[in-house]
């Protein structure tokens, strides 16, 4: 029997495209044949080079990335992926390995899911994830302390620099911006920033870490995200908006 995701795409409503790179069949086919019938364009592919070989075809809107692949593991391809342009990541791991997840964290990756999952849960996630680099519209330009950011064009920039920033970066650095001078618990910022009401905090925990890198003179010594002992952070410029 054809599966949903071999249906020709010309016979279909096409929405975003996604990537899905996994070296297990049946876990690339169940993810795919529920992103394709949730109205994705999907791909796949079964390790590193053929990832990077789809995305230089065709490039994806979000790429859903096991971790442990042959050959080039999934930090690589990431690695890569983002050397050539901007793309949401959602990482797949089979390890509960918190190290794993934060890895996968450092080099960028929007979100992760950990194995075995919800193939519902992973398309919400992808939902969440796409909905977020959408533009967002009637937000003015938010500006404090040297940085420029602009929500509807998902642009900031530092001084007249543009800054590189994954999805949950700009998120919330965007929340932040918004909210001066406000504590914030790990929990609150992953409700509001992330949508979610439970999940690993480390997550939380590493973006902050990256956003510092980014927006910091010096990230050893932050002046704009302060950690707030026992409670979580806070953002210190006064914030301006346009």
């Amino acid at each position: 029997m054809q599966q949903p995701y071999d249906t020709p795409r010309a016979e279909r409503d096409t929405g975003a495209r996604v990537l899905v790179v996994d070296d297990d069949p049946t876990v690339s086919e169940v993810v795919s044949g529920y992103l394709d019938r949730a109205g994705y364009v999907v791909d796949r592919a079964d390790d590193g080079p053929a990832a990077l070989a789809h995305a230089a075809a065709h490039w994806p809107d979000l790429v859903v990335l096991d971790l442990m692949l042959p050959g080039m593991d999934g930090l690589e391809v990431c690695r890569r992926m983002r050397g050539q342009g901007p793309v949401p990541v959602i990482m797949l791991t089979a390890r509960g390995d918190e190290d794993d997840r934060i890895l996968g964290l450092e080099v960028g990756a929007d979100d992760y899911v950990t194995k075995p999952f919800s193939p519902r849960e992973l398309v919400l996630r992808v939902e969440s994830v796409l909905r977020r680099t959408r533009p967002a519209g009637t937000s003015g330009v938010l500006r404090a302390d040297g940085l420029e950011v602009d929500p509807s064009a998902r642009r900031a920039t530092k001084n007249g620099t543009e800054l590189a920033l994954t999805i949950r970066e700009f998120d919330l650095l965007v929340f932040f911006l918004r909210h001066p001078g406000r504590a914030f618990s790990r929990e609150e910022l992953m409700r509001e920033v992330w949508g979610w009401d439970f999940g690993d905090l480390s997550t939380v925990t590493v973006h902050v870490r990256r956003l510092r890198g980014k927006v910091e003179d010096d990230p050893a010594r932050p002046r704009l995200i302060q950690t707030v002992w026992g409670v979580g952070y806070r953002f210190e410029a006064a914030a301006t908006g346009s």
